[in-house]
């Protein structure tokens, strides 16, 4: 139930009908004739631009001839070698700045082959089966250590158990996934994809789960080292940016990643309140994700507030429009200066700002907008574990993932390099082949 002192934060602003409807599957899955009239599009280019885009390099022009040709599943090995968690990045991958953006046809026509709906295609063709497309090596007698069941833990894990090592992932929250679970927006990955996903990838055998284990709180990288032949760390990013302005702590201020996994968990989204007027502080992909499910849940109102121009957002043009059509309001060049209210925020004060010469400035002029709930989507940081070297504020490593500590590799969004999935995965995946030719010398 809300807070006495935050009346406009309520559950139940909207019917269960239109709930199930405003979280719906964003895009609807291809049936058989559409993906096959979709891979038509494709001109199966040599040297295609949009596998140099695909940060795992997947073979894309061959799997969508062998969608084109009636071999879904043929597709998705050609994907699932490559990216193991392909059915998840075909949901959430900006594709639209990434292999769609690089695709001929976008330069040509304006239109892209829509590659991420035809990976999710042939992903979920075989997925669909119930087994699982590769075998696991001959045991090899070594165990390595993987700290986080995110996208970068899991497909280390995986390629790591498919050569035969035996793994144990250590995993601070009670389900993996990383953020495919608890942090991207539930009308992107519906039908509790990610558990799904992560259950059929450890279908290879091999790999052991410890749920409820933090680094640092319930094990040390010391212990660790010593206990096993190989460690990974695939933390994620574990702190939330402050917003370190006046009434930053008033009711209704809340921290978008959380906020988001808590909707991704809960039971009812009729049971989840929602402010009447939201304002989302941040331009990235979190701050539109939190945007459009509070506009899904029934908010009034909700404003994304993002400090420099729109060009200057991290969030995609796709992302940016989505929000649009949803009723989002997009406010750029304005910062945050203070949450006004009696005990619960009721008001945001922003000021207008513009780059000057030593960098953004205000302009000494403000406006205040109704706000009886403001998220922070203003960025995370890393909470290093000691004895690692830093890259700025994330852990430094070298080729393959190695760190400066002997036997730690590292990957995901710990390390230095874009925060998305499909980068994850690469890294994940990159650091297994570079620990097994480690253990196997």
């Amino acid at each position: 139930m809300p807070s006495p002192h935050s009346p406009g934060i309520t559950p139940g602003r909207l019917d269960a009908e239109t709930l199930t409807s405003n979280f719906s599957d964003l895009h609807a899955p291809y049936d058989a004739h559409e993906a096959a009239v979709a891979a038509d599009r494709c001109y199966f280019c040599h040297d295609a631009p949009c596998v140099t885009a695909c940060p795992t390099e997947i073979d894309i022009p061959l799997f969508i001839r062998q969608i084109s040709t009636g071999q879904p599943e043929a597709a998705a090995r050609t994907i699932l070698e490559q990216n193991i968690l392909g059915g998840m990045c075909a949901r959430v991958c900006p594709t639209e700045t990434l292999c769609e953006q690089s695709c001929v046809r976008e330069t040509a026509e304006g239109k892209p082959v829509e590659i991420g709906r035809l990976q999710r295609h042939a992903t979920d063709s075989v997925m669909a089966r119930q087994d699982h497309p590769f075998t696991r090596a001959p045991d090899t007698g070594k165990r390595v250590a993987v700290v986080g069941a995110g996208p970068a833990g899991l497909a280390c894990a995986h390629r790591l158990a498919m050569k035969g090592h035996d793994v144990t992932i250590l995993e601070a929250r009670p389900k993996p996934g990383g953020l495919n679970e608890y942090g991207i927006a539930a009308y992107k990955s519906t039908d509790d994809f990610a558990a799904r996903e992560a259950a059929w990838l450890m279908q290879i055998g091999g790999i052991s789960v410890e749920y409820g284990k933090a680094l640092g709180r319930d094990v040390t990288l010391s212990q660790l080292q010593a206990d096993y032949d190989a460690v990974f760390l695939g933390l994620g990013l574990g702190d939330v940016n402050p917003l370190g302005i006046e009434g930053a702590e008033r009711d209704g201020v809340l921290d978008a990643v959380a906020w988001i996994a808590d909707l991704r968990q809960a039971p009812d989204l009729g049971a989840l309140p929602v402010g009447r007027n939201v304002v989302v502080i941040g331009g990235g992909m979190t701050a539109v994700d939190a945007a459009v499910q509070a506009r899904l849940l029934g908010a009034e109102t909700v404003t994304i507030a993002y400090r420099r121009g729109q060009d200057r957002m991290g969030a995609s043009r796709y992302e940016q429009d989505l929000a649009t059509s949803k009723g989002v309001r997009i406010l750029t060049n304005v910062a945050p200066v203070a949450v006004h209210g009696n005990g619960a925020a009721t008001q945001i004060e922003l000021a207008y700002m513009t780059e000057g010469a030593k960098g953004l400035e205000p302009t000494g002029e403000t406006l205040r907008l109704p706000a009886d709930q403001v998220f922070r989507a203003i960025g995370q940081s890393l909470v290093p574990p000691e004895g690692l070297d830093l890259d700025g504020r994330k852990i430094r490593v070298e080729a393959g993932g190695r760190t400066s500590l002997p036997g730690v590799w590292a990957g995901g969004d710990c390390t230095p390099g874009e925060d998305l999935t499909v980068v994850a995965v690469a890294e994940g995946r990159d650091a297994a082949e570079d620990i097994h030719a480690a253990l196997s010398r």
